[in-house]
């Protein structure tokens, strides 16, 4: 008999040994979680067998053919099964227990039989009879008491984390394919509900919350939970969409199991197959994968952000394909409610790409910037390393609503709770920190209060963004007729595509000029190499003269500047700089007072290329969030006195150790 959640997961993992041999490790889940799922199912719709078989008789005899309304009202459930079997008779007959389970799998309600067809359990099934497992394997689980009386939801759903993160472990799945910590779900779900606790304590509140990652429902269930503390009148609809099949299954199993409507967990991939198209959402939470690629729906996303822009989901821009984070975040900014409805809130949880990632003219800094000039994001709340299963990286939670309480208009609030985590007593793969209550209590006070102090930094939101300009200075080339560089003119494509009757004679006249003189000045040099031609009568076109300059010239700082036939001078390539300029200065202004007294002859180059698309203006608009740099404090270097005495005692150690050595 197992009695607590530790013991029920180690129940649970221990029976995957018996799978050893037959199955790879990486394959243990296709078993384990389908039929843990079963085993909870078997225990609930147990005490409601009775009449659910009664009530099927009865429907059968009236030639009733949509059953399933009144057996639910049976089953006082979502969930019933019409079977004569549990988990118990079952293992009465092991000759033909793969075709009763088979049965008594297809007996249940279509929401529940669906489950199962996403786990391919049939196939597991035939494999495991084939094995001589199956019935070794059902007897055990039907030791494993998981009747909703002895293990609340919140339990089940952390035995089904710990199994799904173990699995995980085993098939080797990407850093970012975690499960997020019901300690980081309790934060999140305070952070986004906080502003709104006095319109959930209405009487008869409804609302609706969502997740487009929802894995195995932890964060709708948390969010359920909250909502029930505050009131239990309150009516809390959840929402999500997962593309793994196991754990939606698992989610929806869940959802059943607790009474909500299965119908609003949906199979698939959120980029290309939105299960919510026409829906709109009051709160929405989520965890999605970290650095995870989205080639493989690219050809989809990109053809809607294209043709739709704005009026599809992804109109603000694309982030590079290796990390789809910012796609789920306009995914769900496009599911808000307009404010004449109330609103939106979301809360979701990022690694450190999403805040700086990509200079100006990158889809993540146009994302950024369609954020912050909307006026979306409340705040950034920085966790602490090594609290998901999975990864060891830092984490941030942003808080977003299109309907911000004046108080934190035109500004983002900024959290540095990096250091607030206690030590594990055992660590879960490479969680070994974890947030205790009065942690969430602490950054969810930081939250409410909206105060600066050395955790909290309240930002301006026009401070993130800048402009870039560009920074060039004069070209200056001295030149030389070097043997050497005449000979690299094989190097030039522009000269090696001339006949070669005019190579060799284009390089005859130059071997003419003086290899001891150093031109210091283009348009004298290049006046000579003229000269030159016109007294051996040789004719090229531009580009050849192009590709002696390069073959024959090199920078030189104390030459004379270069420049074009305008009397312009022409900028170095290798000397060019970008500067950013923050938004509100000028920056003409700001080339002046903070560039030109300290660069000579420097010029902003003034392209049209290097204006912004949006507003038109100098300098192309970027957004970036640097954290970390509103909280850094400086850290005077020791004095040499004490520097000095530490190398003295290494000395003194270091001869005493050879002293030894020799003696």
């Amino acid at each position: 008999m197992v009695e607590n959640f530790t013991e029920k997961t180690d129940f649970i993992w221990s029976i995957a040994d018996l799978l050893r041999g037959d199955y790879k490790q990486s394959e243990y889940q296709k078993v384990i979680l389908p039929l843990t799922v079963l085993r909870r199912l078997d225990c609930v719709t147990e005490q409601s067998k009775d009449e659910v078989l009664e009530r099927y008789e009865q429907l059968q005899k009236q030639g009733i053919e949509n059953v399933a309304p009144s057996l639910k009202q049976a089953a006082d459930a979502e969930v019933y099964n019409t079977s004569e079997y549990t988990f118990e008779s079952l293992c009465n007959d092991p000759d033909d227990i793969a075709e009763n389970l088979q049965y008594y799998i297809n007996q249940y309600d279509e929401e529940t039989t669906e489950i199962f067809e996403k786990f391919d359990f049939d196939h597991q099934i035939q494999r495991l009879n084939e094995a001589n497992l199956l019935y070794k394997v059902v007897r055990q689980f039907a030791e494993l008491p998981l009747h909703p009386d002895e293990v609340p939801n919140e339990e089940m759903g952390y035995i089904y984390e710990e199994l799904i993160r173990k699995f995980n472990e085993l098939s080797n799945e990407t850093a970012g394919e975690h499960f997020t910590p019901r300690e980081v779900i309790e934060l999140m779900v305070n952070l986004v509900f906080q502003e709104d606790d006095e319109v959930l304590t209405e009487q008869d509140a409804i609302r609706t919350v969502y997740d487009p990652a929802c894995g195995t429902g932890g964060m709708l269930s948390v969010a359920e939970e909250y909502v029930r503390q505050l009131n239990t009148d309150a009516n809390l609809h959840v929402f999500g969409q997962e593309l793994n099949p196991e754990s939606y299954a698992v989610c929806n199993s869940d959802m059943l199991i607790k009474g909500q409507e299965p119908e609003n967990i949906i199979y698939g991939n959120s980029f290309t197959d939105d299960g919510f198209p026409s829906r709109t959402f009051d709160y929405m939470l989520s965890n999605p994968p970290f650095g995870v690629s989205w080639k493989k729906v690219k050809d989809q996303v990109e053809r809607e952000h294209e043709e739709e822009g704005f009026a599809g989901r992804f109109g603000a821009g694309l982030p590079r394909t290796n990390d789809g984070a910012f796609l789920f975040l306009q995914h769900m900014l496009s599911k808000m409610k307009s404010p004449s409805q109330g609103g939106s809130r979301i809360a979701i949880v990022f690694n450190g790409s999403p805040l700086f990632n990509g200079g100006p003219n990158s889809g993540e800094s146009a994302i950024r910037r369609w954020i912050l000039e909307n006026d979306w994001l409340e705040a950034i709340v920085g966790l602490p390393k090594n609290l998901f299963y999975n990864t060891g990286i830092r984490t941030y939670i942003w808080v977003l609503s299109n309907d911000k309480p004046e108080r934190r208009q035109g500004h983002v609030q900024l959290i540095d709770a990096q250091d607030l985590y206690a030590e594990m007593d055992e660590s879960l793969g490479e969680k070994r920190h974890e947030l205790t209550q009065e942690h969430i209590n602490e950054i969810s006070r930081l939250f409410g209060d909206l105060k600066a102090n050395g955790r909290s930094k309240v930002v301006p939101t026009e401070e993130f963004g800048y402009r870039r300009i560009v920074i060039d200075r004069p070209l200056r080339m001295s030149f030389r007729a070097t043997e050497e560089r005449i000979e690299s003119l094989d190097d030039e494509r522009a000269f090696t595509n001339r006949d070669e009757e005019v190579q060799e004679a284009v390089k005859e006249a130059l071997y003419e000029l003086d290899s001891e003189t150093q031109w210091m000045d283009r348009d004298e040099f290049m006046q000579e190499v003229e000269d030159c031609f016109e007294r051996n009568d040789i004719d090229v076109r531009n580009s050849v003269y192009n590709a002696i300059e390069r073959a024959l010239g090199e920078q030189n700082d104390d030459a004379e500047i270069v420049t074009d036939s305008k009397g312009n001078p022409e900028h170095d390539t290798d000397l060019r700089d970008r500067e950013r300029v923050p938004l509100g200065k000028d920056p003409r202004e700001y080339f002046e007072e903070e560039v030109q007294p300290y660069v000579e002859n420097a010029w902003i180059n003034e392209s049209s290329k290097y204006h912004d698309d949006q507003d038109g203006e100098l300098g192309v608009v970027g957004y970036e969030i640097n954290f970390d740099r509103y909280f850094y404090e400086y850290e005077p270097p020791r004095p040499l006195e004490e520097i000095d005495a530490d190398i003295r005692e290494l000395e003194d150690e270091i001869v005493e150790l050879l002293s030894e050595v020799t003696e």
